[in-house]
């Protein structure tokens, strides 16, 4: 992959239980998972769904962990992200076309039955969810904030991770290949805003939440 280019972005198939200290109950917390392309340079963190507000947040945030913007983000067809999958012409979710309108990038969503298209990010959720979630899974954690501390710490082990084929790990590739390359990001980060079709009512109005 050209350095600066793609960054894969998808969820991973493992969730993260987070204890509620009145009731007991554990809800399970999802994990999101960016991989910039050439360098394999990892971002994850966790959030309590996949619905839009977090997917744009996530996104924010992964672009302020990297310091800059790629060319193209490559997502799976998410719901959140992409209204309706096809392999020319996606139809995206207008709020994920103004974010990525913000920071100056585009978004060229993974072709449906095109394996090849996800294959980066596949592994990269692959290695997160055995160097990152599960060496985390006998640990009880009592908040979001309290799981992602503790995520951020073996990630930070995870980028410095020397390769099995290569004498030189994630975060040098990144400093030295990618981060020169990326865009700059924006003065202020995307204010997230949401758009929906309503239906006028009889009398000239609609109804706005």
């Amino acid at each position: 992959h050209k350095a600066g280019e793609k960054l894969f972005v998808d969820y991973a198939g493992m969730t993260m239980g987070v204890v509620d200290r009145a009731t007991g109950e554990i809800k399970q917390a999802q994990i999101f998972v960016a991989v910039l392309g050439a360098s394999n340079y990892t971002y994850v963190e966790a959030t309590w769904t996949q619905e839009l507000p977090n997917w744009i947040a996530s996104h924010v945030r992964a672009f302020e962990f990297i310091g800059g913007v790629p060319e193209l983000l490559i997502p799976d067809n998410l719901k959140s992200g992409v209204v309706t999958a096809h392999r020319y012409e996606p139809y995206l979710n207008q709020t994920y076309q103004e974010m990525a309108e913000h920071y100056g990038t585009a978004v060229l969503p993974a072709r449906p039955v095109k394996p090849r298209d996800k294959a980066k990010v596949e592994v990269g959720v692959q290695g997160v969810e055995r160097r990152i979630l599960a060496p985390l899974r006998n640990r009880t954690f009592f908040s979001l904030h309290e799981l992602n501390e503790a995520i951020r710490e073996l990630l930070q082990a995870y980028n410095q991770r020397p390769f099995q084929k290569l004498s030189s790990n994630r975060l040098t590739l990144f400093e030295t290949l990618e981060k020169p390359l990326l865009k700059p990001l924006p003065s202020h980060p995307y204010e997230f805003a949401e758009w929906k079709k309503v239906r006028v009512n009889i009398d000239y109005h609609v109804e706005a939440k």
